[in-house]
């Protein structure tokens, strides 16, 4: 459990450890929850819970062996896998994906999706641009950080981007860095009451000697979102959300063991409040044993992709809560000599559910080894534009201004995927 113990009463209570209350998106310095609660007041956001679960495949998943199969192909290209029918016919997936062939109604898979970058990083996945671009200013902001900034925590008051792979706030600075809880099995650490008012008083010493030199007022009106953050950050809807032994078993036990334990914690914070959860599976880098690896990794996200779609339905999540699940690139078409496949930029897939998109398809066509696209390519950035309008965030018309006073647009002018919107 996630306790502060009291040492004179001997009584207890959830709590956030007092590392993770500094962090809460960037630190001491940053104050980021109180300063994002600021800006929900400011801009009276934060009513409507449209929220974002990011799945990163870490190291390129091969997109010819999940969910676009070319069994006609010469065997060099083929691989070991067989496609196997869906409940949407035509749609054709893995034979490693069971379950998620009975939901294919649930989900539709983006086949020809180019403009993928050759880098082991979820930057362009989250971002739509090469790491080098705006670098001069920071760089560009992940997704999650754009929402914090636009949105603000939600009525429930937990952080609105929790990340456990990393993110990047770019130019808009420290202040909207994700909250990334610690521990191995994603808890929270314990801290004593004690320790957390130590922390309250050293704040309050800091505010002191710069209310001093502070002659706008800005700063007492901090102090009370300050107070507001250490009372939703101590209330215990985070620590609770990251507690999955309050989980029905049943569900737990659904989910399956390992990494797709995951992404039951990435729901039960979305339930929690949060807007952005991304998470990150490894072992998808498959220059050798491909097929090994595979017959481990496919059947454990079957399992618990499919868990996710149908728990987000049975909840009445799915309309608002967007699942997407891709990788940094796709793998090569030719098979190599150590039976695995290479980075391979020029076509990539992904997979996407819930946000009231239209489902029950595959979008866009390959050739026939799987080399690129054919029909209906799709850049990474209409991605991106499709997740910013599940959220509510116009991607074409928004713009954020960086730490030089410029307007920056959130992407390259790319609309959102028509066939699915």
């Amino acid at each position: 459990m996630f306790t502060i113990y009291n040492k004179q009463s001997g009584s207890s209570r959830n709590v956030i450890d007092r590392r993770n209350f500094l962090s809460i998106g960037g630190g001491i310095g940053a104050l980021s929850l109180p300063a994002l609660l600021q800006a929900e007041a400011r801009q009276q956001t934060g009513s409507s819970h449209k929220a974002l679960i990011h799945l990163h495949l870490g190291g390129g998943p091969s997109h010819q062996d999940m969910f676009d199969l070319k069994p006609d192909a010469p065997s060099e290209f083929r691989g070991e896998f067989n496609p196997i029918h869906t409940n949407v016919p035509g749609l054709d997936i893995c034979e490693h994906f069971p379950l998620l062939s009975r939901m294919a109604d649930k989900f539709a898979i983006v086949r020809s999706l180019v403009g993928m970058i050759s880098s082991h990083s979820a930057n362009h996945t989250s971002t739509g641009f090469d790491q080098k671009s705006l670098s001069n200013i920071g760089g560009r902001p992940y997704m999650g950080s754009v929402v914090a900034k636009l949105q603000g925590p939600t009525e429930n008051g937990a952080p609105p981007y929790i990340s456990y792979m990393g993110g990047k706030p770019g130019y808009l600075g420290p202040v909207y860095l994700p909250y990334k809880p610690s521990g191995n099995d994603l808890k929270l650490r314990s801290i004593t009451e004690d320790r957390l008012t130590d922390r309250r008083s050293l704040l309050g010493s800091l505010d002191t000697i710069r209310r001093d030199i502070d002659s706008s007022g800005q700063l007492d009106a901090l102090d009370a979102y300050t107070q507001q953050a250490a009372a939703l950050v101590t209330s215990g809807t985070v620590a609770d959300a990251l507690d999955v032994r309050l989980e029905d078993p049943a569900i737990v036990e659904r989910y399956g063991n390992g990494q797709g334990k995951n992404l039951l914690l990435a729901r039960r914070l979305i339930e929690a409040g949060s807007r952005v959860v991304t998470m990150q599976w490894g072992g998808w880098d498959t220059h050798s044993n491909n097929f090994v690896s595979l017959k481990k990794l496919l059947p454990q996200l079957d399992q618990a992709l499919s868990a996710l779609l149908e728990d987000l339905s049975l909840r009445g999540m799915d309309q608002d809560v967007t699942v997407v699940v891709w990788g940094e690139f796709g793998r090569t078409p030719r098979v190599n000599s150590k039976a695995g496949r290479d980075h391979w930029t020029r076509l990539s897939q992904v997979f996407l559910a819930g946000g009231g998109m239209r489902l029950g398809q595959a979008v866009g066509t390959t050739s026939k080894n799987a080399e690129f696209a054919q029909d209906r390519p799709v850049h990474l950035q209409e991605v991106l534009a499709t997740l910013y309008h599940n959220m509510g965030i116009d991607s074409q018309r928004i713009q954020l201004h960086d730490p030089n006073g410029r307007p920056q647009f959130l992407l390259d002018q790319r609309p959102p995927i028509a066939e699915l919107i």
